[in-house]
Order: C-alpha cells, then structure tokens, then sequence
C-alpha cells in the first residue's frame, strides 16, 4: 500500500475520550471496592501502538473546559505521544457537558466480562467539521492515515456528517482511509435507516476495513457465515467466503480483514484473524491468557495499521496486528503501548522466556 509522502502525521482519528473505571482484582462493578481509572477511546486505543514506536499521531476531539478530567486526558494523550487539536467547549454548570463514563467488569472465568456506558451530555457527541481546518490538515500538513471508528461515527447525527467529511477529506487529498466498523446495537437503536446509509458511504471510500461477521452482517447488510455449532478453525472458510462475496461492493478497499475470537472463559481465548488484501492471511486461532479483553480488537487494528505505514509484507502487518492484540488482553490497560517492536514479535512467537 502506498502513502503520501512528507506528511506531519502517520495516523489521525477524531474521538470522544472518556474514562475507564475498571475494579480492582477482576470483581464486578456492583461489588467493587476499588476502582481503577483510565484514560479511554477506541479510536485513542488504536492510536497508542504508533505513537509508542516512534509515529506521528493525532486524535481530533473536544475538551471540557476546567474539568479535571480533561487534564487527566489531555495529560494521559501527552504520555503516549499522541497530539490533540480540540475544540473546547464550557461545560455549563453542573449537569452540562462531560466526557464519558465506562465501568468495565473484566469478568472472571465462568463471570462474563460487562461495560456500562455512562455517555448523557457527552461533548464529543458536539464534533463538526467546521470546528477543524481540515484543508490544512489534509493538504498542508499531510496525512498518511485517517483511521475511522464505527462507535464515534454512531455517537450522534453530528459526528456521522463529520466522519463523512473528514473522508471526503482525505480521500480527495490521497489520504488512505481505515474504517473498523464496530457496530453497537445500543448507539443504532431508533438511527438504523441513517446510519446503514452512513457506514456503507464510508466502506465504499475505506481503503482499509475492518470488521467481525456481526460488523458486517449488522451495519452493511453484508450475507453472514453460517457458523453454528461448528469448530473457529472449521469456520475460516465462511469467513473467506464472506470478504469475497463483500469485496465487489467495496472495491477501494485493498485490505479487509476480521479477527477469530472464541471464549472458553474470561481468562482464555481462541483468537486469531483472516486478512484479504494481495493475498489470503489467516492466523490460525492459538489459545491466549486474558487478564482484561477490552482493547484486543482496537490493538489488532493498531498493530495491522501500524506494519502498513512500515511498509512491511502484509503477512507480517496481520501478524503482528494479531500479536498486539494479544499483547494488550495481558495488560491492565485496553491500550498498546509497547516498548519495542521485538516486545510484539515475542508474543508471536511464543517466547514468554525471560529477559535480562
């Protein structure tokens, strides 16, 4: 894949950053004493595996003016090198605006993991274009990537026409386009007509899509695998058969790819991927630890954008997307961030040896 060259930015995403409050040794929410807070975003999420090693990012997001949790993120985005062009909005008082909430119980073995969304007045659901000079983002600056998340485009009418025109953007400029579906039934309640409408503009322009068979089935109508009862490994086959049958509606994008997921607890998964781009590139799914599961996905997309801004074979792209995915579920963090690239390439091969 090739990309524009002279760029100020490998990646950017627009965003609503929120927080994360996750309890402490894997107990639910209703009985937690503790809590851990995050700094969160799918799209920031994504973000994070680049900008640790060594890539120009930035998210475009807005900000409440004064509030402490603003400062923790606009901190916490400085941490992981990620740059922030945002709008600021006055919160007006106390029931005003705010940045999201999730509680995340990462489950325990047979004890699902659960998020609840907390997001009343939540002031990236207030993006536009017109908060944004997005002729000197895209053409004076420079993009290599603008990554798209299916659960910002969904937040509200306003953000679906600003991710609609930030990829018209881009796509005029040369900007390539990722889009990651990630359709959530709750954000589509009431919008489906709008929003199917929506997520099909945006596939058509993605030069990079992703998406699980639920992603396709539910936001673009795409016929799904008939998977039941049978073996991950049996169903690969579906799932190819799947991309192919999509491929001829979506024709800019040259790469497609899903991830394999199968749960024999909260603290075990199968996982794996099928990519299809100039060839086929599936990753057979291979048994991992969970410590917390939120983030695999957001860090697969992470480490695949990331092997395509290096240039690097594509099956090695989806390799390590699958290994930082990986990566991420052992982290107390839904975010990669991580020290090398060989820290990534380990977890590939298996190799939990120890370092000295």
């Amino acid at each position: 894949m090739e990309f524009k060259q002279d760029c100020a930015y490998d990646i950017v995403a627009p965003t609503s950053m929120g927080i994360r409050l996750t309890p402490v040794d894997h107990q639910p929410v209703e009985l937690a004493r503790e809590l851990c807070l995050q700094v969160t975003s799918a799209e920031s999420n994504v973000l994070s595996t680049a900008a640790a090693l060594g890539l120009s990012t930035k998210v475009l997001t807005a900000i409440v003016e004064g509030s402490p949790i603003a400062r923790r993120i606009t901190n916490d985005l400085g941490r992981r090198n990620i740059a922030i062009d945002a709008k600021h909005v006055p919160q007006n008082g106390p029931w005003g605006y705010r940045h999201q909430i999730n509680f995340a119980d990462s489950g325990y073995g047979m004890r699902a993991p659960s998020v609840h969304n907390d997001r009343a007045n939540e002031v990236g659901r207030l993006l536009r274009a017109e908060d944004f000079d997005l002729n000197r983002l895209f053409r004076q600056d420079g993009v290599k990537i603008l990554h798209l998340s299916g659960l910002f485009v969904a937040l509200s009418d306003e953000t679906a026409q600003f991710s609609l025109e930030l990829a018209r953007a881009a796509r005029s400029s040369g900007t390539k386009l990722s889009f990651d579906i990630n359709y959530r039934a709750s954000f589509w309640d009431g919008r489906n007509d709008e929003l199917i409408h929506v997520f099909h503009e945006l596939a058509t322009l993605a030069d990079v899509l992703i998406g699980n068979e639920e992603d396709f089935q539910l936001a673009l109508g795409v016929p799904g695998p008939d998977t039941g009862g049978r073996d991950l490994n049996d169903q690969i086959a579906t799932f190819q058969q799947m991309i192919d049958s999509m491929q001829p509606d979506y024709p800019n994008a040259a790469v497609i790819a899903t991830t394999l997921r199968e749960v024999t607890s909260a603290n075990e998964h199968l996982w794996g991927a099928v990519m299809k781009s100039d060839d086929w590139h599936v990753v057979t799914p291979r048994r991992i630890p969970v410590l917390d599961r939120i983030g695999g996905g957001d860090a697969f997309v992470g480490g695949l954008l990331y092997g395509l801004l290096k240039g690097w074979d594509h099956q090695d792209a989806c390799h390590f997307g699958w290994a930082n995915g990986a990566y991420v579920v052992t982290l107390l963090d839904d975010f990669s961030s991580p020290m090398s690239e060989s820290q990534i390439w380990s977890v590939w091969k298996g190799n939990a040896r120890i370092r000295r």
